[in-house]
């Protein structure tokens, strides 16, 4: 199968259960594709995929990336989307993370050059460390601590980035890597311990949001939707990456929990704490290699993406009350 139609054909996506794997899971499925997502629920819920469980055109099974990956008749496309993600779950399952980046990656790899498959692996912005180059582009090599609590995540992802280029020049797999930035949207876990998420539900709770530090250092945004598109136009190319996927609008941390108290409608206050060791200071993504090659940009606007994210979170309170 070429490259246009893979995301239309027969696709296995690790971390199928989770924020970004269900929501790419959804867009498959709309797309007509057939879809195994793979997940073992150790930060992901069989509930991000309840809406897709009567079709035919999705199976979800139970798996962990670093036992073993095996799934039978033919493959198009694997997304390999599978580890902890947020700073409060790869702390506390650092083993695990370093695992998943490094066997996880390669039996996701082993299967996609048995199928023959195009290979997407999701990195991640965490590579780049507190950069000393902003904005930054692909050829930034980052600033990390191996040795730091991020690390474990740090440098899982950039073995993994290292293990699927030596895959595509060894083994000829059709691989390729996609360096994800902040996303927020539906879904998301109340206490994952990322900003977003946070903010919302002590806002809703009427808590103070606490912001780390006095909230100058900066993220960039993206719309879970907006970031979908991104890895499904990377999916469907040849090009072989690194492509960052980012919203390149950047906002300060205090602004995020000052415009999440008003999209709320909350009276609560902001308190700042500590900041994290090793806690970014600025983060934003050159995405010219995106939009030229790809042809992508992001089109929902941070109020807008704000409102849906707010409203979904309002609505799975309200159900679990």
């Amino acid at each position: 199968m070429s490259g246009s139609e893979v995301t239309a054909g027969r696709v296995v996506v690790t971390g199928g259960a989770g924020f970004l794997g269900s929501h790419l899971c959804t867009a498959l499925v709309a797309r007509g594709a057939h879809v195994v997502a793979l997940d073992n629920f150790l930060t992901g819920t069989p509930a991000n995929v309840a809406h897709l469980m009567d079709s035919p055109r999705f199976r979800l099974q139970r798996c962990d990336v670093t036992d073993f990956v095996h799934v039978p008749g033919d493959v198009d496309l694997v997304l390999h989307f599978a580890s902890p993600a947020s700073p409060l779950d790869y702390l506390q399952l650092p083993i695990h993370t370093l695992k998943v980046g490094a066997i996880g990656t390669g039996h996701a790899l082993g299967l996609a050059k048995d199928k023959g498959a195009r290979f997407v692996l999701a990195s991640t912005s965490e590579v780049y460390g507190d950069p000393l180059v902003h904005p930054q582009p692909e050829t930034y090599w980052g600033n990390v601590n191996p040795v730091g609590p991020r690390g474990v995540y740090d440098e899982a992802k950039r073995y993994a980035e290292a293990i699927t280029t030596a895959y595509r020049a060894t083994h000829d797999v059709d691989a390729a890597i996609v360096r994800i930035f902040n996303t927020y949207g539906p879904r998301m876990r109340p206490s994952d311990g990322r900003a977003i998420p946070t903010f919302i539900r002590q806002a809703l709770a009427g808590e103070p949001l606490t912001v780390a530090g006095d909230g100058s250092q900066t993220r960039s945004v993206c719309y879970v939707d907006d970031l979908v598109r991104g890895i499904l136009a990377l999916a469907d190319s040849h090009h072989p990456g690194p492509v960052n996927i980012g919203n390149p609008t950047e906002l300060s941390v205090r602004r995020i929990a000052e415009d999440v108290v008003a999209a709320t409608g909350s009276r609560s206050g902001i308190t700042f704490v500590d900041r994290p060791v090793d806690d970014p200071e600025v983060r934003r993504p050159d995405t010219a290699l995106a939009r030229e090659t790809l042809g992508w940009t992001p089109e929902v606007a941070w109020g807008d993406g704000l409102a849906r994210t707010v409203a979904w979170f309002a609505d799975a309170l309200e159900r679990t009350a």
